[in-house]
C-alpha cells in the first residue's frame, strides 16, 4: 500500500489540473482520498471500467466516475493504467479473442463473404469488420468482468493486509506486555 500511496497523484496536483478545474472542489473531499476497506474496492472496480470501456481520457472518467460513488480517486486513476500503450496490444488480443468466442466468426462464415465479393476491398472490409466488431465486443466483456473480478480480490487483498497489520501489532503488544510482566 505504500507504494501505491507514494506513486498516486496529489489531491493538490488534480486540482491542480486545468481539465479539472472546474470541478476541483469536489475532488478536494478527503473522503474521496482515504484507503478504507470499502473505498479501495470501489477504485479498483470504477478503474478497471475505465481502462477497457473508453480508449482515451480514462483517467478522467475513472475521477468523475469514483465521486458519486465514494471510491478512492487516485486508486480508480491508478488502475486505468493497466491498459497503457506497452500493454494495449496484449489486451486487444485478448479483447479480440474473447469477441471471437462470443459472436463464432468461424471459416464459413468468412467464406460466404467472400465468395459474394470478388473484389479485394470489400474482403479487407469484411476482414476489418469481423476483427473490429469481435474486439470491441472483447472490450465490453473486459470492461463488465474485470471490475467485478478486482473488486473482489481488492476488498479480498485489503482484508490479508490489515489482518496481517493487526496480527503483527497484536504479537508486539504481547511482547511488551510479557517483557514488562518478566514472564518470557
Amino acid at each position: 500500500m505504500d507504494v501505491i500511496r507514494k506513486n498516486t497523484p496529489t489531491r493538490e496536483g488534480m486540482a491542480a489540473n486545468k481539465y479539472l478545474a472546474p470541478i476541483a472542489h469536489r475532488f478536494l473531499s478527503p473522503e474521496l482520498w482515504r484507503f478504507t476497506r470499502r473505498s479501495v474496492p470501489r477504485g479498483v472496480a470504477l478503474g478497471l471500467f475505465a481502462a477497457f470501456i473508453v480508449p482515451i481520457g480514462q483517467i478522467f472518467l475513472a475521477a468523475f466516475l469514483a465521486l458519486p460513488s465514494r471510491a478512492n480517486v487516485p486508486l480508480a486513476a491508478l488502475v486505468t493504467f493497466i491498459t497503457n500503450p506497452f500493454t494495449l496490444p496484449f489486451w486487444m488480443v485478448v479483447a479480440n479473442r474473447i469477441g471471437e468466442f462470443f459472436l463464432r466468426f468461424d471459416a464459413a462464415s468468412a467464406s460466404l463473404a467472400s465468395a459474394t465479393a470478388d473484389d479485394g476491398t470489400w474482403a479487407v472490409l469484411m476482414l476489418i469488420y469481423e476483427v473490429g466488431a469481435a474486439t470491441l465486443l472483447g472490450c465490453v466483456v473486459l470492461a463488465v468482468v474485470t471490475p467485478v473480478i478486482g473488486y473482489f480480490v481488492s476488498g479480498w487483498v485489503w482484508r490479508a493486509v490489515v489482518s496481517r497489520k493487526r496480527a503483527r501489532r497484536l504479537k508486539a503488544m504481547v511482547g511488551r506486555l510479557d517483557q514488562r510482566l518478566g514472564t518470557q
